[in-house]
């Protein structure tokens, strides 16, 4: 079965970086859109950023464009979300997800297949 498994979170101080990152199983990586997204306590699971699995396209809301990078690694299924100067409205669980639809797609329900998450936690 198709298995997303995140990590790198942790606790980081305002202005720093994380890199997460998310091993794909069970699904053809190259015939898939990745995507992440997060959520914060109290508030709705909001899209972050998308990658097209075989061409590496790539699509960011644009709140977060020059601070957040995706990047991937077919050879090991893995996508990454490369987060630098965050700040303390970062903080939230972050979810890889997979979706079929290989044209763009922001909301949570056009996603196939969903990680467990991994909490970022920015301290002020």
């Amino acid at each position: 079965q198709v298995q997303l498994v995140e990590s790198g979170g942790g606790l980081v101080q305002a202005g720093g970086s994380l890199r997460l990152s998310c091993a794909a199983s069970g699904l053809t990586f190259s015939r898939y859109r990745m995507g992440w997204f997060r959520q914060a306590p109290g508030k709705e699971r909001e899209f972050v950023v998308s990658i097209v699995g075989s061409s590496g396209v790539t699509y960011y809301a644009d709140s977060l464009k020059g601070r957040f990078t995706i990047s991937k690694d077919n050879a090991k299924n893995t996508v990454y979300l490369q987060m630098n100067s965050l700040k303390p409205e970062d903080t939230a669980v972050y979810y890889c997800a997979a979706s079929s639809r290989l044209r763009t797609v922001v909301t949570k329900g056009d996603y196939d297949y969903w990680g467990q998450g991994t909490q970022v936690t920015v301290s002020s």
